[in-house]
């Protein structure tokens, strides 16, 4: 099968969907893998690494497209890519279409096979390819609220673990899946005062006891939310709902009444974001302010750490485009119904529950499409 790898060009996205690890099981597999030049080359990996590894360098990511049956990227595509878009073809990457419906629209179009990694799950039900950047994320998010809570970055002027004599920050996370538990775990290990709110009375009770009672737990409910996002110095906004937009849980009046320079970093903003006044934001230019209040709200997170972010990325996806290379996609789709979970477009169809609710379209199940 002819597998292509594109480089990214996102704002600042540097992370690449195949290492030279990679392409080497590849091709040792027979198949073919062609790599636009320096798509790796922020993340630490050559080209002449690629070309070791048995890959053909192409110079024209146009090229990369076309001469591809399937193509493995980090996050979904933007405008300037949509004429890459072809029937049949293959995209396995980042999609996040929920807060999208212009990309739904041209896949749907083009009648593209999307495979998105934030929803396949495995055999525990769980979401295997959204775990290692959650992950990343939700640790960096800790370290993101601590650059921006200093003054010449518009924050309070706190330190987040105080000193001796002076109380550290209050962090607020709201969340307790994997975003939430890292950016706790970190926020602690820094020496803040962390508060933990989520909906799932029985994980509040597994956190207690993971971190030793030195976590503050709180059910979710709005009184909660408003007392503890007004208390806070850090908020972190770690919510999801596969494949769905995440709720609207901190609202523009709690945000009004938080402390002015504390933070919110909305790690939710890939599927809408969790804060009412949250928008998307870039590397570039990754904050503003609402209320005094300011917001990090940068879409690809794990962007800037591109050589750990790659490599915990590829150990996870590679597995799954390995099958689908020996394989053939559909009968991979067949064969791993949680593999089938991640289909999101199936040639012109609509094939995710989650955003087919989000954006109010029809949708098929995957397992009748697949039939």
């Amino acid at each position: 099968m002819n597998i292509g790898v594109p480089r990214e060009i996102k704002d600042h996205e540097a992370r690449v969907g195949v290492t030279p690890a990679g392409v080497k099981a590849l091709t040792e597999a027979g198949h073919m893998v062609r790599v636009e030049a320096y798509a790796g080359a922020q993340s630490s990996f050559t080209d002449e690494e690629y070309k070791r590894a048995g890959a053909e360098i192409v110079r024209e990511p146009a090229d990369v497209w076309a001469s591809s049956e399937i193509v493995a990227k980090v996050k979904e595509p933007i405008e300037t890519e949509y004429g890459f878009f072809r029937d049949g073809l293959v995209l396995f990457t980042y999609l996040h279409l929920a807060p999208v419906p212009e990309l739904t629209d041209r896949l749907l179009q083009s009648k593209m096979i999307g495979i998105a990694y934030e929803t396949v799950r495995d055999r525990q039900g769980t979401l295997p390819l959204l775990t290692p950047m959650s992950e990343v994320a939700g640790r960096m998010s800790v370290q993101v609220g601590a650059t921006y809570l200093e003054k010449e970055r518009g924050g309070r002027g706190i330190l987040l673990g105080g000193v001796p004599g002076v109380a550290p920050a209050n962090v607020t996370i709201i969340g307790g899946g994997i975003v939430g538990t890292n950016a706790a775990k970190v926020a602690l290990g820094f020496g803040a005062k962390v508060t933990l709110i989520d909906v799932n009375l029985n994980r509040l009770r597994d956190l207690d006891d993971i971190f030793g009672g030195r976590l503050y737990t709180l059910a979710s409910n709005s009184y909660n939310l408003a007392h503890s996002t007004q208390e806070a110095d850090l908020v972190i906004g770690g919510v999801l709902i596969p494949g769905a937009t995440a709720p609207k849980l901190v609202t523009r009046a709690m945000v009004s009444r938080m402390k002015p320079g504390a933070v919110i970093v909305d790690v939710a903003i890939d599927q809408g974001g969790c804060v009412e006044t949250a928008r998307p934001t870039s590397h570039s230019d990754p904050s503003y302010k609402v209320d005094g209040v300011v917001h990090y709200c940068v879409t690809n997170m794990p962007g800037a750490v591109p050589h750990t972010s790659t490599l915990a990325l590829t150990n996870s996806t590679f597995p799954y485009l390995m099958r689908m290379a020996n394989q053939g996609v559909r009968e991979a789709l067949r064969q791993d119904p949680g593999l089938a979970e991640g289909l999101n477009t199936w040639l012109g169809t609509l094939a995710h529950r989650g955003v087919a609710e989000s954006q109010q379209r029809d949708w098929t199940a995957a397992a009748s499409l697949l039939a």
